[in-house]
């Protein structure tokens, strides 16, 4: 597939923003705590351009795929200490702040993330507002119309999974496959229960219910309501990504990395939403920064060593512990981390291109 230079664009911008967000939370709690942040830098890679502002260096570095705010102290680091006394080194060091302080710098990363998605969801609930789980039309003699189901009908649950939006009930349905599903619907504020079996269409090649949905109407406080909801809908499809990816119900074509979301993902999107303007490109490619914002903020409180979550479980050992890791131990488990995900990342790359030319 050919890559446009507003692919390029639209991704550079998506990324920057979700990962602007991440380090900057970082930033500004590490600052409100007394730590010295050493360097603050979105992209990875070589420096394309770097400044310095009170002893911090702000950079943009050339691979737009990640970011770092690096502190004094924090893995052995020391920023240039010409003309300190050691008690000015030790006041600005990560590993000499409060245990709690360092939690919610840590923490901070992932959590402005989840602000930044809630803000995006905001705008587009704005724009659009996405369609409530109330069916609007029943397909005739579908598994819905056999199970009883009416236009009109308010589906709460589906096996026991609360259900808010219409799409909450399509990636159920979805993972469910053909399985029977146990349906709670609200009718004339009644609850009944009734239980559906999906048919397969050959024609779409999945399982279908026989329902429709329609897009919704919020306005005033209902638009942060439902902006909750399809932050929501992200934070539950990441959970069941990743057990789909840990149970090894992914195939290889179904994982992406940078390169893969580029091309896969946001060329494809552009392409697709730029004959109806500029509005559906921008809806389009903000409902991707909702994904990937709450995706990076998962992702990044998993207890993995590298990542944000790795080095909380640290912090809370040390919080029972009343005294912290040795910093050379933790320090080569988060290395060792660091190296695993270098090696992942080249897969991933490999992969993405193998994905993107075999179609």
């Amino acid at each position: 597939m050919q890559v446009t230079l507003m692919t390029i664009v639209w991704f550079i911008i998506i990324f920057g923003i979700v990962v602007l967000s991440h380090e900057f939370g970082h930033f500004i709690i590490a600052k409100a705590n007394g730590i010295h942040v050493v360097e603050f830098s979105v992209g990875m890679g070589p420096k394309i351009f770097s400044v310095k502002r009170k002893d911090t260096v702000y950079a943009l570095r050339l691979l737009p795929i990640g970011g770092a705010c690096m502190f004094e102290g924090e893995d052995g680091r020391e920023s240039d200490a010409e003309g300190k006394s050691e008690a000015e080194s030790d006041a600005g060091s990560f590993n000499k702040a409060g245990v709690w302080s360092r939690i919610a710098t840590v923490v901070a990363g992932p959590v402005f993330n989840f602000i930044l998605a809630f803000v995006v969801a905001v705008i587009l609930v704005s724009m659009a507002s996405p369609a409530p789980s109330t069916i609007s039309g029943v397909v005739e003699n579908s598994p819905a119309a056999q199970a009883g189901l009416a236009e009109g009908d308010r589906i709460v649950s589906i096996n026991g999974e609360k259900t808010y939006l219409f799409k909450d009930i399509s990636l159920i349905a979805y993972l469910n496959g053909g399985n029977p599903m146990e349906i709670v619907y609200v009718r004339n504020g009644e609850k009944t229960t009734t239980t559906l079996t999906p048919a397969y269409n050959e024609e779409y090649g999945t399982y279908m219910l026989g329902i429709t949905g329609t897009y919704g109407h919020a306005k005033g406080l209902s638009v942060f309501k439902y902006a909750w909801y399809e932050m929501r809908y992200c934070v539950v499809n990441t959970y069941k990504s990743l057990g789909m990816m840990l149970t090894g119900k992914f195939s290889r074509q179904d994982v992406a990395g940078p390169v893969g979301i580029a091309v896969n993902v946001v060329g494809k999107t552009y392409e697709n939403t730029r004959s109806y303007g500029l509005k559906t490109v921008f809806y389009n490619m903000f409902n991707i920064v909702l994904l990937l914002s709450v995706n990076l903020g998962i992702l990044n409180l998993l207890p993995i060593p590298a990542l944000d979550g790795g080095r909380l479980v640290f912090l809370i050992v040390e919080v029972f512990r009343k005294k912290p890791v040795p910093p050379e131990k933790e320090g080569m488990v988060h290395f060792a981390g660091l190296v695993f995900f270098m090696v992942l990342m080249v897969i991933v790359f490999f992969n993405d291109l193998v994905n993107i030319f075999a179609h």
